[in-house]
């Protein structure tokens, strides 16, 4: 095919890549574009693509190794453990009726609300592919936030400031609000607990983004909890800002190419109360150890690096 062409779909984030066709082996030129692209616009979409459970590896591993599907999924497609398949029936089928309501309790979720891929993880994904098999007819938008343009939008001595600062991201542990489901078990039996820049420095741009996000990131360490809920709060209001994202409205066979290290996302909330189908698949690249400003790397609390190698633990 032709050289990938690049169109930006929002002032802040996000870019549309044609004339690329991901089932096949890229060129060096277009993996070249698309990482241009990708650390540029921080998301890249593309449309109407023929891939399975193959092709995407397949495609995303010219990128870099792949991780296992998710910390706490024991249950990935036969012979593709790198695919986690993002589908609430699938949930509900493993974890009961009830698993809705118990993820609402609780702020941490793969599921639902605002964040960074497997943040609690010492290395978190570098990078995220999804693509959809089966969206409804309507509803079901996947939102993007740029996370350096919010570290950027901040006065020059909050970004001093927060520059300094250093943040809790868990799965489980002080997080439980009913040990008693599986769900719940299945969360604690695999705790994932690290301590994160609340700046981290892009690895391969040099840029600074703000690195908390509501899903998983419990609180600022060495600070009073009602100073890091003030913190918190106030970065929360600027990544969410709606200028500083995109909105993307999935059909069949579209897919979508995250920085993770520079983005955050909510997953829709707007099917709950509908009888509908919605299954999309992600492979996510292994991430590197997160640097501050100061160059302090991440610190590892609870659990083992997000790799290849990661296997679950399921009580009998």
């Amino acid at each position: 095919m032709s050289t990938p062409s690049v169109r930006p779909v929002a002032g802040h984030i996000g870019a549309d890549i044609d004339g690329v066709d991901l089932a096949q082996p890229l060129s060096a030129e277009a993996v070249d574009t698309i990482k241009r692209a990708l650390h540029r616009h921080k998301v890249v979409f593309f449309r109407g693509q023929q891939l399975d459970h193959a092709t995407q590896i397949a495609f995303a591993r010219q990128f870099g190794e792949l991780t296992y599907a998710h910390p706490h999924d024991d249950t990935p497609p036969e012979e593709h453990p790198e695919i986690f398949t993002v589908d609430p029936r699938r949930f509900e089928e493993r974890y009961g009726k009830n698993f809705r309501d118990e993820y609402r309790k609780r702020r941490y979720s793969y599921v639902d609300g605002w964040h960074t891929d497997v943040t609690p993880a010492v290395n978190p994904p570098a990078g995220s592919v999804l693509r959809a098999e089966t969206v409804p007819e309507f509803g079901g938008d996947t939102h993007w936030t740029n996370l350096v343009a919010a570290y950027e939008g901040l006065s020059a001595p909050v970004r001093a400031f927060v520059d300094t600062l250093r943040a809790e991201h868990r799965y489980g542990g002080s997080r439980t609000v009913d040990g008693g489901s599986e769900y719940a078990r299945r969360i604690n039996d695999n705790l994932l607990v690290a301590v994160h820049p609340v700046v981290r420095v892009h690895p391969e741009t040099g840029e600074r983004a703000l690195f908390v996000n509501p899903g998983f990131t419990s609180h600022i360490v060495d600070v009073t909890p009602s100073e890091s809920k003030r913190i918190l709060d106030l970065l929360y209001a600027e990544i969410t800002r709606p200028e500083y994202t995109v909105r993307f409205r999935w059909e069949p066979g579209h897919v979508a190419f995250w920085d993770n290290r520079a983005t955050a996302h909510l997953a829709p909330r707007d099917l709950e109360h509908l009888d509908v189908e919605r299954r999309l698949h992600r492979v996510t690249l292994i991430g590197e150890t997160p640097v501050g400003p100061d160059g302090r790397e991440s610190e590892l609390v609870a659990g083992r690096p997000f790799t290849a190698n990661h296997r679950v633990t399921v009580a009998s």
